[in-house]
């Protein structure tokens, strides 16, 4: 069960389920009168506490002064009363002032500790943000967005809307969406810096202004519920290891009546002829491989239930196929190739045998093959599917 008690402009919620104390929003108060209600539900926390209570501050825009001494000398207090409770206060690299804000409080009382939660939560994205895998995350949207930009108007992309997406990544999906359906409002949002610098310099070369570019961790935004016609959040469900809980945040900042679009793959059905063994064989094995790093890219055909069990309606599913046949196939055999680097680290990382890697290896190499091939054909399969937030 779990109580409430609202002191706009922010919130504070204990879970009595998980045993978590959360604070979200701003919090400014001129005097602790001002959150006495909330202290005392703190202190109330506390006392049903066993074991551990968790301090939940990853959507705690603002604290003053006033309010971090008021909770923490609660925490302090419990702590000199209590010696069978640890407070564990969870905090986000988005808003980093919370760890440096909290983390000496650790030095006083040994029973309490800061984890940043997103250094943990997401196994993959060192592979992800590295900046040399950029070009071909810009290949890889020219490829896509030949399909998505016919695609995108049946799932309730329209002129003049309030748009997000999420994930934004370098950013370029936005831009296209800019210049080809002019919505009125664009917030691309994402965990990482390099990409969201990148993503500003793609805006400026193609002269796109009114991109709201915002470094954000997608399980846990800083943005408000309710005001969003379209969220699209694309490729990143299957690289998080906890899908749901993204789609819970896009679920909560989409209006009622709103829809959310996702798109993921299932790489095991990337195909290619000649040497389809081969090409077929190293696909399976990077779905298992990913697996171990909390990936599933085999996601794609899965989100319509995801969409279902986040409690959207009216759920559209459509797939597509990107082919060595749109447009230029070097452009293809390029995206191939950097999979090749980029998964090829990562099977060094997990602790792949040589001879496994080089046959993991090949397969890329004959995808490539088969994509320049003149009598040849390659494919990497997507699947996009939206739902409506219900009124």
């Amino acid at each position: 069960m779990s109580t409430a008690v609202l002191a706009a402009p922010f919130q504070a919620v204990f879970d009595a389920n998980s045993q978590e104390f959360s604070l979200v929003g701003v919090i400014r108060p001129r005097s602790v009168d001002e959150i006495a209600h909330s202290i005392t539900e703190f202190r109330r926390a506390i006392d049903e506490a066993r074991g551990v209570l968790y301090i939940n501050v990853k959507r705690l825009a603002q604290m003053n002064n006033t309010a971090f001494h008021a909770f923490s000398r609660v925490v302090l207090d419990a702590c000199r009363t209590r010696s069978d409770i640890r407070f564990v206060v969870v905090t986000s690299s988005v808003v980093g002032w919370t760890e440096r804000m909290f983390r000496h409080l650790g030095k006083i009382e040994p029973q309490i500790t800061v984890e940043v939660y997103d250094s943990k939560f997401y196994p993959g994205q060192s592979f992800v943000e590295d900046t040399s895998f950029i070009p071909i995350l810009r290949a890889q949207t020219k490829m896509t967005w030949r399909h998505e930009r016919t695609i995108l108007p049946r799932h309730g992309m329209r002129p003049g809307i309030a748009m997000a997406d999420i994930c934004c990544g370098i950013g370029d999906f936005a831009v296209l969406a800019q210049k080809e359906f002019q919505p009125a409002r664009i917030v691309a949002l994402d965990h990482s810096k390099p990409s969201l610098a990148y993503a500003r310099e793609v805006a400026a070369e193609f002269g796109v202004t009114g991109i709201e570019y915002t470094y954000g961790d997608a399980s846990e935004m800083l943005l408000e519920d309710n005001q969003f016609d379209f969220v699209t959040c694309r490729h990143s469900l299957q690289i998080f290891n906890q899908p749901e809980l993204l789609l819970k945040e896009l679920y909560r900042i989409v209006k009622p009546g709103g829809r959310v679009y996702i798109t993921n793959e299932k790489n095991s059905h990337c195909l290619g002829e000649p040497r389809a063994q081969s090409i077929q064989w190293t696909y399976n094995e990077l779905a298992r491989l990913l697996s171990h790093f909390e990936m599933d890219v085999e996601l794609g055909p899965k989100g319509r239930r995801y969409l279902a069990d986040a409690g959207f309606d009216d759920i559209l599913v459509e797939s597509f196929m990107i082919t060595n046949l749109d447009g230029d196939p070097q452009d293809f055999a390029d995206v191939i190739a950097g999979w090749e680097k980029m998964f090829a680290a990562m099977a060094a990382r997990h602790g792949e045998a040589p001879e496994f890697i080089d046959r993991f290896r090949q397969g890329f190499r004959d995808h490539i093959f088969a994509a320049l091939h003149p009598k040849g054909y390659a494919g990497w399969p997507i699947w996009a599917a939206s739902g409506r937030k219900p009124l």
